[in-house]
C-alpha cells in the first residue's frame, strides 16, 4: 500500500510543480517552494517503510523544491532560482519559529490540540539547524552544477538535470544527517541511513526528469502546430 501511495503522491506532486508554473509562471515556483519547505518539514516526522526502506514522509516534497528550481533555472535563469530557495530558507525559519513560540504558551483548560502540537512540532533545535542549513547548500548546489552542465551540454537537459539533482540530494543527506545526529548514532548506522536516503531521492531525481521536459514544452507552440496540420488537411 505504501508503495502504491508513494506512487500517486510522487506523480500528484510533480504535476503539480508543472501545473503552478504553467498558470503562474516564476511567481508559481517561489510560492510552491516556500509552501513545500514548510510541508516538508511537518511531513518529516511521520517515518514510513516502502519495500522494507525505512524513509520518511518529507522526501517527495523536499524533492519538489529540486524540480522547481531546475525549473526555474531553465526557464527563468539561475538569479531567479537562487532568490526563490532564500525565500524557502526564509519562510522555514519563519515556520520553526513560530512553531517552537507557540509551543511556549500555556493551553487552556479545554484545549484539545496543544500535546499534539507538542509531538509534531518538538523539533530538536541542532535538527532545525541542520535542516535549514543543508537545505540552503544543497540546493545552492544544484543550481551551480545545473548551469554549469547547461553551458557544456546545452541540449542535454536530462543529463544536467539528473546529475545536478542526484549529486546536490546525496550531498544534504550525508551532510544533514551527519550534523543532526553525531553523538545519537554511531558511524555505521549514519551512513547506512544517509546511503538509503539517498538512494532513494535518486531514483526520485531520475523520475522527475519527464516532469522537467513537459515544464519546458510550449503548449500554445503545440496547438499552433496541431491546428496548422489540421488546417493543411
Amino acid at each position: 500500500m505504501n508503495l502504491f501511495l508513494g506512487i500517486v503522491s510522487l506523480v500528484l506532486t510533480f504535476s503539480l510543480v508543472v501545473i503552478v508554473e504553467k498558470i503562474f509562471k516564476k511567481e508559481g515556483l517561489y510560492v510552491w517552494i516556500a509552501i513545500s519547505t514548510i510541508t516538508a518539514n511537518i511531513l518529516v516526522c511521520k517515518s514510513i517503510e516502502i519495500i522494507g526502506i525505512t524513509t520518511n514522509l518529507g522526501i517527495v516534497m523536499f524533492a519538489s523544491t529540486f524540480l522547481a528550481t531546475d525549473i526555474m533555472s531553465e526557464k527563468y535563469g539561475s538569479k531567479e532560482s537562487r532568490k526563490a530557495i532564500i525565500l524557502g530558507v526564509v519562510s522555514e525559519v519563519i515556520f520553526i519559529t513560530m512553531t517552537m513560540l507557540a509551543l511556549k504558551y500555556e493551553p487552556s483548560s479545554i484545549d484539545m490540540s496543544s500535546e499534539s502540537m507538542k509531538n509534531l512540532f518538538s523539533i530538536n533545535f541542532r535538527v532545525s539547524i541542520s535542516s535549514i542549513a543543508m537545505f540552503l547548500i544543497s540546493s545552492l548546489l544544484d543550481i551551480y552544477l545545473f548551469e554549469k552542465i547547461k553551458k557544456k551540454y546545452p541540449n542535454k537537459l536530462w543529463l544536467r538535470n539528473n546529475v545536478a539533482t542526484m549529486i546536490s540530494n546525496s550531498v544534504e543527506n550525508y551532510f544533514f544527517i551527519f550534523f543532526a545526529f553525531v553523538g545519537l548514532y554511531d558511524i555505521g548506522s549514519m551512513l547506512t541511513m544517509a546511503t538509503f536516503a539517498s538512494l532513494i531521492e535518486i531514483i526520485i531525481a531520475a523520475l522527475d526528469t519527464p516532469f522537467l521536459y513537459l515544464a519546458k514544452l510550449d503548449i500554445k507552440n503545440v496547438f499552433k502546430f496541431d491546428n496548422a496540420t489540421n488546417y493543411s488537411n
